[in-house]
């Protein structure tokens, strides 16, 4: 797939919506994808299938796209499902009510295209969107990025001279500037309750960031040029987390958005910003998307499935919904340019030049970058205790890797089922016990050491020294407790060309045509290979994982594990 002018990114994200088109409900307010659930009501999970194809048609028309049967559908929608004595009402929102987070997308919406989604509508229709929207100021949020979806809202709201509540939205704002934590990067929420950074960051507050110094350039210039000069910094180091080849970095919750993951870079060349040169933009978002539509994540009628590289429920979220994935259209932003606009006759070029290593400190990541092309992050399993599903998974891991993913349990009672990839699993009485989150950890320039407990009685001290195929993992395990210890390298896939896999000794591989993982314990280990589970891995719907098996004693123990990969 070449994606070069506007003419391939518009059929690009047509291939992608053009499928929803007869799934509309008779209103157009309601879309419906799927059968799944989520936390919040069917009538809901409608809306926001409805929602989130907007983040790419208001770019989209505001460029000068046509679409016009898009635009009928949301014409109806928007008059439908804010009409109270209507059918296809979406309801009086509640407090942290899902509703919220899909009314950035028509806030949005508003700003960029006033002329399709508001000025068409009659007065009554307007009057009903409005108050709807407005009750996004009469409830509570959550402290997270969600108070940038009042911000929105209340900015979208006042461009077109409905009540709103702008004192709050700067209160919004000013809270949010509390989260920021230096190098262009935020904790999405109060650091102390929130700690981790991951994606929410780029396509959540970065994102927004952007938007609002674009939207109040004139009515709030001192913040909107903070949060440029944010996203500069930001731009700068978010580089580490893509692979040459297309890939970003698997890592945190929510990667059902996919190909989300660029949409920052789509925000800055909107906005006119370049914390790259714009060409290595350019090219951070076409290989990315190109990476993407290589993967089966659409089903067979062409609607994109809740999954990561396939479709798959094990890594979700309790609020991916049929419709979620669709968040993932803001990096069409871009499709506001217009036609002459240099993005468009440029040439994709490669990422800068990067480090072999590099301590993201802002982020508390240890990010290693392989000759051939693997990105590894090493991570601290700082991550807030409010789960919202598989955060073990998700933030745990020792290293985070782009070209073989990670894995996302079905069980503890199994540690087949448990699938511990890159972990050092504890086996007690036929359970499961990995790092979910560590008591304390030190990020230097050339490792990670946190502090850990699996199980009440056990204590670890995990040191990760990069080397330079890998990386080797130093344990310090005090136990009152005898039991098994798993120390685990990378899921690799099988049912492929070139599989094979042998353990002997103190050592365990497994390898295919593209990618290989070995791990080479210390004396008195044992190689293992672990026959994950299917469907455990976010890459390969079979994959086994090379291991160490270690006897753990009662009293302390210090245990040295090198693990190296390879792709081709």
């Amino acid at each position: 797939m070449e994606l070069k002018t506007r003419s391939d990114f518009e059929s690009l994200m047509l291939r992608i919506l053009d499928p929803l088109k007869p799934l509309y409900s008779e209103g157009g307010a309601l879309l419906q994808l799927g059968e799944t659930g989520v936390t919040y009501p069917r009538r809901t999970i409608g809306m926001e299938g409805f929602s989130r194809p907007l983040w790419a048609l208001a770019p989209y028309w505001l460029g000068g796209g046509k679409a016009e049967d898009f635009a009928g559908i949301y014409r109806r929608g928007l008059a439908s499902g804010t009409d109270p004595r209507g059918p296809e009402y979406w309801g009086d929102p509640a407090d942290y009510d899902q509703l919220f987070v899909e009314m950035a997308a028509i806030g949005c919406a508003i700003l960029e295209v006033p002329q399709i989604v508001w000025n068409p509508l009659t007065d009554a229709e307007k009057q009903n969107l409005a108050r709807w929207l407005n009750t996004i100021n009469e409830h509570e949020l959550p402290h997270c990025n969600w108070l940038f979806f009042r911000v929105l809202v209340n900015l979208a709201l006042d461009s077109v001279g409905m009540p709103c509540d702008i004192e709050l939205m700067y209160r919004d704002l000013d809270e949010v500037d509390s989260w920021y934590v230096g190098d262009g990067w935020y904790t999405d929420g109060t650091p102390d309750i929130k700690p981790q950074r991951d994606y929410y960051i780029p396509w959540a507050i970065q994102y927004y960031g952007v938007l609002y110094s674009v939207f109040a350039a004139k009515r709030d210039p001192a913040r909107a040029r903070k949060f440029r000069e944010r996203a500069m910094a930001f731009g700068r180091e978010f580089a580490y987390w893509f692979d040459p080849n297309g890939a970003a970095l698997p890592y945190g919750r929510s990667l059902g958005y996919r190909f989300g993951q660029c949409a920052f870079y789509s925000a800055c060349v909107f906005a006119g910003l370049e914390p790259l040169p714009l060409p290595v933009m350019k090219g951070i978002i076409t290989r990315n998307l190109d990476w993407w539509c290589s993967r089966p994540i659409f089903d067979r009628d062409g609607v994109l499935t809740i999954g990561y590289t396939y479709p798959q429920l094990y890594m979700s979220e309790r609020y991916n919904s049929p419709g979620s994935p669709y968040w993932g259209m803001k990096t069409f932003l871009v499709m506001a340019l217009p036609e002459d606009h240099p993005f468009w006759s440029a040439e994709s070029a490669p990422l800068p030049e990067l480090p072999a290593l590099y301590a993201m400190k802002s982020a508390d990541l240890l990010f290693q970058r392989l000759p051939d092309g693997q990105v590894n992050a090493y991570a601290p399993a700082e991550v807030e205790y409010n789960e919202h599903g598989q955060f073990s998974e998700k933030y745990g891991k020792f290293v985070y890797n782009t070209r073989f993913g990670f894995s996302a349990s079905r069980s503890y009672v199994q540690l087949e089922q448990a699938a511990p990839d890159s972990m050092l699993a504890f086996v007690i009485d036929g359970y499961t016990f990995i790092r979910r989150h560590s008591e304390s950890f030190q990020l230097w320039g050339d490792r990670l050491i946190s502090k850990w407990s699996p199980f009440a009685g056990i204590t670890v001290v995990t040191e990760l020294i990069p080397t330079g195929k890998g990386h080797i993992r130093r344990h310090t395990v005090q136990s009152s407790i005898a039991c098994t210890a798993y120390d685990c390298g990378f899921a690799v896939p099988k049912f492929c060309a070139g599989f094979a896999s042998s353990a002997a000794d103190a050592a365990a591989e497994a390898h295919n045509d593209k990618l290989s993982c070995s791990v080479t314990g210390q004396e008195g280990g044992t190689g293992v290979i672990v026959d994950a589970w299917p469907n455990t891995s976010l890459y390969a719907v079979n994959t086994v994982i090379p291991a160490v098996r270690y006897d753990i004693p009662v009293g302390s123990v210090t245990l040295e594990t090198r693990v190296e990969s390879e792709s081709r």
